[in-house]
């Protein structure tokens, strides 16, 4: 049986205890690689894990749905432990990658497939496959075979699929990777909707920032297969505290000591902040706090002056990227016009600013 059959034919069952979802240690063992993550979560919370490629949240996803045996821990869905239990006995529903779709299956028999498996007269399965198509807005695509239809189309397929069986979870692996940049934002806003709708536990795997701070509830952040990083989007996306997750969220990333508004880099500068610490801490900025110079300015307020060099540069939209070295490596955005009207080139000496109030102190 393949995956894709194993996880569709995942059981319906009972919903567990009110208000139980999800509680597991994943602890798994992939040759050198281990992974070792606790997941807890609420029916109704959509969490988002992130992480740099081979930090382990496939490894993770597919632990969950029950393609990768535990070496170690626990997995628990409202209550019930599941560790021993069959991937296509569990109340799971997957939304894979690449989607998965049955191509000889018309997308009414895809939906279809799963309430057929747990028993369902073919009449009644076409039935509830039906509403499904109806929910995501694909009633007129019923007879279309995969090879037929767009990537966002095909997407709301593999979703109604995946909540035809009544899943107590729903796992997603990077759900909108497959769609162009414009297919992207149209299906981006229908998932949050069906997954507002959804009133068990879902976990999703995304590399893009984006699809998850407007998907998700929590953010769980893995870096070689630890848990580096987890809390609200907002709180996630202020508080960097890895070089993984500045950049993820655009932040220059410091780690110092502080004393009153100040914090020290290691081997580096002071930075004044806005925020008065003492002890371990991180100080953060966004590139859009940083104003250049060619000459050391004169009378500017700012508290933060750093000599550096220009060590490339990168167009992003109608914004200048500029990758600075020296005193404090960082990066810096400005207009196309006003990199021109610096003269700015690789090698290039500039002087950086940020206002103390744009630069924020938080403990380390």
């Amino acid at each position: 049986m393949t995956d894709t059959e194993k996880i569709t034919r995942a059981a319906e069952g009972p919903p567990g205890p009110a208000g139980a979802g999800l509680d597991a240690r994943l602890v798994a063992a992939r040759g050198a690689f281990r992974l070792d993550v606790a997941l807890t979560a609420a029916p109704g919370d959509v969490v988002a894990l992130l992480g740099p490629n081979g930090a382990g949240k496939t490894t993770a996803l597919r632990a969950l749905a029950g393609l990768v045996p535990l070496t170690d821990g626990h997995l628990r869905l409202d209550g019930a432990e599941l560790n021993r239990t069959p991937p296509e006995s569990r109340p799971v529903g997957v939304v894979f990658q690449d989607y998965l779709l049955f191509p000889h299956l018309t997308a009414l028999d895809n939906v279809a497939f799963g309430p057929r498996c747990h028993g369902v007269p073919k009449a009644e399965a076409r039935a509830q496959a039906t509403g499904w198509l109806e929910r995501m807005g694909l009633a007129e695509h019923a007879s279309v075979k995969p090879r037929r239809l767009s990537g966002g189309q095909a997407q709301r397929v593999a979703l109604a699929r995946a909540l035809a069986t009544g899943p107590r979870l729903l796992l997603l692996d990077e759900p909108l990777a497959a769609l162009d940049a414009r297919t992207r934002l149209d299906v981006r806003a229908q998932l949050r909707r069906h997954l507002a709708d959804f009133e068990a536990v879902a976990v999703l795997v995304t590399h893009d920032p984006l699809d998850a701070m407007v998907l998700a509830d929590h953010l769980v952040v893995i870096e070689e297969g630890r848990i580096v990083q987890e809390g609200s989007p907002s709180h996630v996306a202020r508080h960097p505290r890895t070089d993984y997750i500045a950049h993820l969220v655009g932040l220059n990333l410091y780690r110092g000591e502080a004393e009153g508004h100040t914090v020290r880099v290691a081997d580096g500068p002071a930075i004044a902040t806005s925020e008065e610490l003492s002890g371990p801490a991180f100080a953060a900025f966004p590139p859009s706090a940083v104003t250049l110079y060619r000459e050391r300015p004169t009378g500017s307020s700012a508290r933060n002056l750093w000599r550096c060099e220009v060590a490339g540069m990168e167009t992003h939209g109608d914004q200048i990227r500029a990758d600075l070295t020296g005193e404090l490596p960082l990066a810096a955005a400005l207009t196309t016009a006003a990199a021109a009207e610096l003269g700015l080139h690789s090698g290039a000496t500039v002087w950086a600013t940020v206002k103390a109030t744009q630069a924020h102190a938080y403990p380390a």
